[in-house]
């Protein structure tokens, strides 16, 4: 139990420090549409910006190139929503944990028209910018780090009574898994030794007709 307890601690900390932020540049053709799913608890903070890439510089997008953007949460409650953009960003703070969603859509048009977007989403302790941070403390360096670490150690602090939910459920369930199990493996013997004497009682009967016995 204890290694698994540590396994699940690791695995833990390793999620937090790998999984909790993403940048990525996707394609999207006009009347489609794209999601993106990310597993986020309670309370924590989420932070994401998109914009659509531009072919050349020097030119602006032409009209047909807008994108809308919608971010719900697991049981549907709706967190930001805008409709033909060319960028935007969204902030909020989970309600819920669970699979929360950012979807993009494209206008159709035809002829078809394939835009490049920019996604950039960040939660938990990567959602906080720490150059501001730094900015507007006047901290320094060695301050800056620590804050981190702090935020980090709140995060995992956060998961280990999460992991203490789950274990104490999955105990409780097996309890009441081998609690069942006992119930109907005795009530499967009552049954077979009721089968067993009913099929004595019926070949006693059988031969005594027959005299045999």
């Amino acid at each position: 139990m204890n290694l698994i307890r540590v396994s699940l601690i690791f695995a833990v900390i390793i999620g937090i420090l790998s999984t909790t932020s993403q940048s990525l540049r996707f394609e999207l053709q006009s009347g489609h549409t794209k999601c993106i799913a990310e597993d986020i608890k309670s309370n924590s903070m989420s932070v994401g910006k998109y914009s659509l890439v531009k072919a050349d510089e020097a030119h602006p997008l032409p009209e047909s190139h807008k994108v809308t953007v919608r971010v719900t949460s697991t049981s549907g409650n709706s967190y930001h929503y805008t409709e033909n953009v060319e960028s935007g960003q969204f902030a909020f703070t989970a309600a819920e944990s669970g699979d929360y969603m950012v979807c993009f859509w494209a206008v159709d048009h035809n002829p078809k028209v394939t835009l490049t977007v920019d996604f950039d989403w960040r939660t938990g302790v990567h959602a906080k910018d720490w150059t501001n941070v730094a900015k507007k403390g006047s901290v320094d360096v060695m301050e800056l780090e620590l804050k981190k670490l702090y935020d980090t150690v709140s995060s995992i602090h956060q998961e280990m009574f999460l992991l203490r939910e789950r274990e104490e459920e999955m105990q409780e369930l097996n309890r009441s898994t081998n609690s069942r199990m006992a119930w109907l493996s005795g009530l499967s013997f009552f049954i077979c030794i009721t089968v067993a004497g009913l099929q004595l009682w019926h070949l006693k009967t059988f031969f005594e007709k027959k005299k045999i016995i």
